[in-house]
């Protein structure tokens, strides 16, 4: 079954969008081929002072095993705002794609 993993985490309160925005796009093409990986949305709100992403993963193993504590991933957010990622887990039952004109329900 799909899942959804929202992840959060504090970034600085002086962290522009725009800074944000070109390390996303430093950082985006690392997510291409990540297996298991369905969409990864990057987020930003400057009024709470957090980032993130909301990915969407073929299965939650799949997931949990890319967001896993001391994995590469959790260290390298570790490393570059000095706090951990918060990540909660959502069933995906059924997903509405517009971009391709589809709904897929899961199995």
């Amino acid at each position: 079954m799909p899942a959804t993993a929202v992840v959060t985490i504090k970034v600085p309160a002086d962290l522009t969008r725009e800074q944000y925005l070109a390390g996303t796009k430093v950082i985006a093409p690392k997510f291409q081929g990540v297996p298991g990986l369905v969409r990864k949305n990057f987020i930003f709100s400057r009024e709470s002072a957090q980032a993130g992403g909301v990915y969407t993963w073929e299965t939650r193993e799949a997931g949990e095993r890319f967001h896993a504590k001391g994995g590469a991933w959790h260290t390298s957010l570790v490393e570059r705002f000095g706090v951990a990622p918060t990540v909660q887990w959502f069933d995906t039952d059924l997903i509405v794609d517009n971009s391709v004109g589809r709904i897929d329900v899961a199995s």
